[in-house]
């Protein structure tokens, strides 16, 4: 295929959706992890007993089963809510229809959650707002058992093969089944596609100072966010530019195409099948005449020859923190999991910077705090997740600039005239104690010990 065409293919599905886009909706995907606290691991049957109770309590349609028969994804005949399982049955995630403001999905989610405690309760199980599992090296840390998940664990867990290339990989492959992220979708217009991506990869370092919430206890506790490493550090960190941050400005949509065609993909699916195989540039692959890939079978992998075709775009999947979508829309994925009672903060948090995009870009750029220190978007935000401030930065100054933002967000949520607003006011609690949940939890724990 030649480059041309790939760039229309491309332009199609990630640029014009956005062109003329008017919509202004909100998508909000939180995952959450299921803890057994008997200090034990999950009993799966348990988790597949309470799936079932809650698809017929609140009448939602089945949409898929595991190999074995049993349910991780069903979704909401009413509202198109989907209650499923990311990865793991360890790791529970609500994807909520799509919404105009913030409150409807509050309201819907505060009524799955309080009956699904109710329910993990009778076993002593409990559903906690954190960004890693507490209890991760208790759980069984399976995939669902199907071709995707099964495929997804097949390729984290193949690092070992890439002893050739020199990166530093971390020892879990199966992070996908005990960490947890808050994510939110938000249409965007194309007239503010590359300021929305600019803008909001400057915030990175500030959002690591308010909303990390995923240390891996008794290993790294100086690290506040360690869900960016788990990513970067693994097989999907392969290609950097599947992950993580741009690490580059964008000055036109042409630019951003230019850098989707760096990415890469590293599965696909023939006859139901997916085939999974070293990661390789979406522009070098339709370049190429045949890929070699396995295939799971019969509790083997087997090897097969295919060659690409344009369908097989539907399976580039990238990570990025801010993520262009087919759908329209940007999807922001550099929050961990929050507490339950500050479940929508993220949301609200981003929705509001959206509506002030190009005074959120003003301020990054002119920003001297953080900015003009020697150090890119990129190496701040690996500073920011850890517990202690840069001795470069100016705590004060620092905290302040936090609050510029915040107060940016809540104009831009006051001015749509919902009231969403008072979602942001645990971030205020945080930028005056000078915290984040990962800390507060670190410091509640260390009290304890006391």
């Amino acid at each position: 295929m030649e480059q041309e065409e790939l760039r229309k293919h491309l332009y199609d599905k990630y640029i014009k959706p956005t062109v003329n886009n008017k919509k202004d909706f909100i998508g909000i995907e939180i995952e959450i992890p299921v803890v057994n606290i008997y200090r034990e691991a999950v009993d799966f049957k348990k988790v597949h007993s309470f799936t079932q109770n809650f698809i017929k309590h609140f009448d939602f349609e089945v949409l898929g089963r595991n190999d074995d028969g049993n349910i991780y994804s069903s979704a909401s005949k009413e509202n198109g809510d989907i209650f499923s399982f990311d990865c793991s049955y360890n790791n529970l995630e609500f994807s909520f229809g799509k919404e105009k403001n913030i409150f409807n999905i509050e309201r819907r989610f505060n009524v799955y959650y309080a009956f699904l405690q109710d329910e993990f309760k009778k076993y002593n199980y409990i559903l906690t707002g954190m960004g890693i599992n507490p209890y991760r090296r208790l759980n069984h840390n399976e995939p669902i058992q199907n071709g995707r998940y099964r495929m997804l664990f097949h390729h984290l867990s193949s690092y070992q093969r890439y002893y050739d290339i020199p990166m530093y990989f971390h020892k879990y492959p199966a992070f996908g089944m005990f960490s947890s992220a808050s994510q939110v979708q938000l249409d965007v217009n194309y007239d503010n596609l590359t300021v929305t991506l600019n803008a909001f990869s400057k915030l990175e370092p500030i959002k690591a100072l308010l909303f990390s919430n995923s240390v891996l206890l008794g290993e790294h506790d100086d690290i506040m966010c360690y869900r960016d490493i788990l990513w970067e550090n693994s097989t999907q960190g392969l290609n950097p530019h599947n992950i993580g941050m741009y690490n580059s400005e964008f000055s036109s949509a042409e630019d951003i195409l230019s850098y989707i065609e760096t990415t890469g993909i590293y599965c696909v699916e023939r006859n139901k099948k997916y085939i999974n195989f070293k990661p390789i540039n979406i522009s070098e692959y339709f370049k190429t005449p045949h890929i070699e890939g396995e295939y799971y079978e019969n509790g083997e992998y087997k090897k097969i020859e295919f060659t690409p075709k344009i369908s097989d775009l539907d399976y580039l999947r990238t990570y990025k923190f801010e993520d262009l979508t087919f759908r329209g829309t940007v999807e922001y994925r550099s929050c961990c999991c929050q507490p339950i009672k500050d479940s929508m903060t993220v949301a609200a948090f981003h929705l509001g910077l959206k509506n002030k995009i190009h005074e959120l870009n003003e301020m990054m750029t002119n920003d001297e705090v953080i900015y003009h220190h020697g150090y890119t978007d990129f190496e701040l935000r690996k500073l920011f997740i850890r517990n202690e401030i840069p001795k470069f930065v100016d705590e004060d100054n620092l905290y302040r600039l936090t609050k510029d933002v915040v107060d940016l967000a809540y104009k831009g949520l006051s001015e749509r005239g919902y009231g969403e607003e008072a979602f942001l006011s645990p971030l205020y609690d945080r930028i005056s104690q000078r915290t984040n949940p990962a800390k507060k939890m670190l410091a509640q724990l260390n009290n304890m010990l006391i």
